[in-house]
């Protein structure tokens, strides 16, 4: 399994009703390769569920929503998560549902001013490529700018680099 994880200045923002309104600074990319069908690993993320086992233990990552989770555009999760010592809940909206393609899931209250995440995935062969794409902006506006390079972004390269490893553990290797 390979992949790249870079957070950079938001730029080429689609034109999605959410992010006009809430104007992203960030753009989180990562790009993983996983050593199983398309079908098999589209099946995995499209339960709801399935996402704290991709969460480091440190979060507290608790989805409050009743089981099962039908995944569909209009669908909303909540979340409970811990940072530090600070717990909050998370709320997200399933935005657009491609089953085998994509889907986007959209912050509706939470921790960030604007969380946009676009999973989007690519049969290669007998592997698949994932790509995601987040696209936020941290709260309080200066002092979000400052806690960004100070926390947010580290703490996120940590979640997305755990992610990579539980996707490596579960799949396998190539």
């Amino acid at each position: 399994m390979s992949s790249t994880i870079v957070i950079e200045p938001a730029r080429d923002v689609p034109r999605e009703t959410y992010l006009l309104e809430r104007q992203p600074r960030y753009v989180l990319r990562a790009d993983t390769r996983v050593a199983a069908p398309l079908e098999r690993v589209f099946e995995f993320f499209s339960l709801a569920e399935n996402l704290e086992r991709l969460t480091p233990d440190d979060l507290s990552f608790t989805i409050l929503t009743p089981r099962p989770i039908e995944m569909r555009v209009g669908a909303s999760i909540d979340y409970r998560i811990r940072l530090g010592p600070v717990p909050m809940k998370w709320r997200t909206r399933i935005d657009v549902w491609e089953p085998g393609r994509r889907f986007v899931d959209a912050q509706l209250a939470g921790p960030y001013a604007c969380w946009w995440h676009e999973h989007r995935f690519v049969a290669e062969g007998r592997t698949t490529r994932m790509f995601d794409t987040v696209f936020y902006s941290p709260p309080f506006g200066p002092l979000g700018a400052l806690a960004h390079g100070l926390f947010v972004k580290p703490k996120l390269l940590q979640i997305f680099g755990y992610r990579e490893r539980a996707i490596g553990e579960l799949f396998g290797g190539d």
